[in-house]
């Protein structure tokens, strides 16, 4: 689209919404998971995008963050902003409007939204993998991609075949012993969960996974504020008795390095997968936001860093109760997904739908502008007799008042 039919779009949409826009749904499929059903997308249109391309068991929210998805389409994992009829990409508007967007410093920084969050669904676990630090990602021209997750009440009421997660590695085991498994991996399963730790996940609380550390996420659907990148190096070969092509392994590695085990194995950080207090250390339990709860209505912090990362990413979880309002102040952009119920944010209307068809617009999806969250939006829950719930992610250096891991108790 032509860079001035954005920006009059652009414009449009942030007058129409007073800073807030609506977005579509985003969905991505993954062709080596089987998705878990639980994303209200309407069961005909799991496979909406064909056998080959694999299920559809990701949405993708307030995303300018392509999928690296082999076949994919240049706007798979893009979200798209819809004003009447008419449609342009966020990550187009957020190249038109960028200061006004996602505001001023964090354009000049990054110039663009550099975060994204997805829910995540599978029936079974994902194969035990990690996502390269920056310096490994920039090595073929890419971005790391720490992230953190959350596990919505809402949508896990089932915990699908293997609610639980493995994460990092035994303290003791060495990078001979994860040699060994890359060196088996045409034999079977090659063992690098034997490795590893697994933990029993629990709606309602998550966890925060840096770079560089190994994590087989399981089936719980998982709410995953991260860096706007989609790298990934798997170590498992074998997962549910489905086989994992060491392409999968490889694939954000420089070609040379492909076949080099040393290499491989080193791109672990050894210290922070081994770690003796893993779970203190990375998992996290929602916080109350200071300052932010009154008479029917609660804002928690569900998603955030450890003490001495830098500021990536953050989120909130708002419950409004029925009949309440309340005026909610943040510091930057957001993009916002409606958990249950139904209400208004500034002039727009939320409401969370119950199932939905490939290709539907819905109305529980936005993404607020920096200037509009600092300002103070109302937000209003218009059931008699239900909860409006809400997760808002934000990206880099706008949150320094977020609790950090471990400095929170259950």
């Amino acid at each position: 689209m032509a860079q001035r039919n954005v920006e009059k779009l652009a414009d449009r949409a942030l007058d129409a919404g007073e800073g807030i826009l609506r977005l579509a749904p985003t969905w991505v499929p993954r062709s080596f998971l089987t998705p878990g059903r639980r994303l209200k997308l309407a069961p005909q249109d799991i496979y909406a995008l064909g056998m080959d391309r694999g299920g559809i068991d990701e949405r993708w929210f307030a995303s300018t963050t392509p999928a690296a998805n082999p076949g994919a389409p240049p706007d798979e994992g893009l979200s798209y902003v819809v004003i009447e009829k008419d449609r342009f990409l966020l990550r187009d508007g957020v190249a038109a409007r960028g200061p006004q967007m996602i505001g001023r410093a964090m354009w000049d920084k990054y110039r663009r939204w550099p975060v994204y969050s997805k829910f995540f669904d599978n029936m079974g676990p994902i194969p035990h993998h990690m996502h390269l630090s920056e310096e490994q990602a920039a090595r073929v021209g890419l971005q790391g991609k720490p992230e953190s997750y959350y596990f919505p009440p809402q949508l896990n009421a089932i915990g699908n075949n293997f609610p639980h997660t493995y994460f990092g590695l035994e303290p003791g085991v060495t990078k001979a012993d994860v040699r060994r498994c890359l060196e088996r991996w045409n034999e079977g399963d090659n063992g690098i969960l034997d490795l590893s730790r697994a933990y029993r996940l629990e709606p309602g609380t998550g966890w925060y996974v840096p770079t560089c550390v190994l994590h087989a996420p399981g089936s719980l659907v998982t709410y995953e504020p991260q860096w706007g990148s989609d790298v990934f190096a798997m170590y498992q070969s074998l997962v549910e008795g489905r086989p994992v092509p060491w392409d999968l392994l490889v694939v954000n590695v420089p070609p040379e390095k492909h076949r080099d085990l040393d290499y491989l194995v080193d791109m672990l950080d050894f210290e922070e997968n081994c770690d003796p207090h893993f779970g203190q250390n990375h998992h996290l339990v929602p916080v109350p936001v200071a300052g932010a709860s009154g008479k029917g209505y609660m804002d928690r912090w569900v998603c955030y860093v450890r003490k001495g990362a830098p500021d990536l990413f953050s989120a909130k979880e708002l419950t409004i109760e029925p009949g309440a309002k309340a005026t909610i102040k943040d510091n930057g952009a957001y993009g916002l997904i409606v958990m249950q119920g139904q209400g208004r944010i500034g002039k727009v209307t939320l409401d969370c739908p119950g199932m939905i068809r490939y290709g539907q617009m819905t109305e529980d999806e936005v993404f607020v502008t920096h200037d509009a969250a600092r300002a103070g939006i109302v937000f209003e829950n218009t059931s008699p007799c239900e909860p409006l719930v809400t997760l808002r992610y934000f990206g880099p250096d706008t949150n320094p008042d977020a609790p950090r891991v471990g400095s929170a108790k259950r």
